[in-house]
């Protein structure tokens, strides 16, 4: 096998609670994680000298040196491959676009050339979404991130994701919380029979960072506010530091008529599923 292709679906933090920050700085988070089924796809190849090629809608703007997520993933496997991703999720987004490329380089490198994947706590250096990245399944994610438990049941969640087409650095929205020794969520999570029951529950949990990134980009609130008007809505929230938010609906069908609704020019919009 010389090539094999790789999906790299967005991940989305249905809740987000920042619940300490250890000494060197990196902060301690407990969040309940899932994935849509749209994303990049990366298309794996053996070459002799390490390369990446983006092509794809949202190609513009993204970093093709060294620091990219998917050549540092390339150097940690040491792998002698070339990477083209298919680049189809905005950045600086908040649903893991960088960190899901890089989980999905290092599968198909492993698929590739029988490589191991290194251990979670090695790939949290890559970044905190990572290792959840690299399930992309339903999990619950602490510590660094580098603590994944994916989830034996979980309910498929009708939804849209919706990106005002603002880039919003993580570092910043961080530094601006009030606190960061919040409550984490119940020790236990319940099993949720249904979508419906899911959706109550997250009601009672949080993004930690929605506050703070919606004082830097007022429009995060605008897409909130819309995505909470459309009929069907029972959740409306933003993942991870923003600016995609999302907002859970009744039914599929809901959820496709709300995305026509909201569709507009400046904004990315998609009806998605969430496993």
């Amino acid at each position: 096998m010389a090539a094999t292709e790789a999906f790299a679906p967005a991940k989305i933090n249905l809740a987000l609670h920042v619940t300490g920050r250890r000494a060197d700085g990196y902060h301690l988070l407990d969040s309940l994680v899932a994935f849509a089924d749209v994303g990049d796809r990366l298309t794996v190849s053996l070459a002799d000298t390490p390369g990446l090629s983006v092509t794809g809608p949202m190609a513009a703007g993204v970093p093709t040196g060294g620091d990219n997520l998917v050549l540092r993933a390339v150097r940690m496997m040491a792998a002698p491959v070339h990477v083209t991703l298919d680049k189809h999720l905005p950045a600086a987004a908040g649903i893991g676009g960088g960190s899901s490329d890089a989980a999905a380089c290092l599968r198909a490198v492993a698929r590739l050339t029988g490589r191991p994947v290194p251990d979670a706590a090695t790939l949290a250096s890559l970044g905190a979404d990572v290792p959840v990245c690299l399930v992309a399944r339903a999990a619950r994610m602490r510590g660094i991130g580098e603590a994944v438990a994916p989830l034996s049941a979980f309910p498929p969640l009708a939804a849209v994701l919706v990106n005002p087409g603002v880039a919003v650095p993580t570092g910043p929205v961080f530094a601006a919380m009030e606190r960061a020794d919040n409550a984490p969520m119940p020790a236990s999570l319940p099993r949720w029979p249904d979508a419906g029951v899911l959706t109550g529950w997250l009601t009672a949990q949080r993004n930690d960072l929605q506050a703070p990134a919606m004082v830097q980009v007022p429009a995060i609130g605008a897409v909130l506010a819309a995505l909470g008007a459309q009929p069907g809505c029972m959740l409306a929230r933003m993942s991870g530091s923003g600016a995609t938010c999302f907002g859970l609906f009744s039914s599929r069908a809901a959820a496709r008529a709300a995305a026509a609704a909201l569709a507009r020019p400046e904004w990315w919009v998609r009806a998605v599923t969430l496993r």
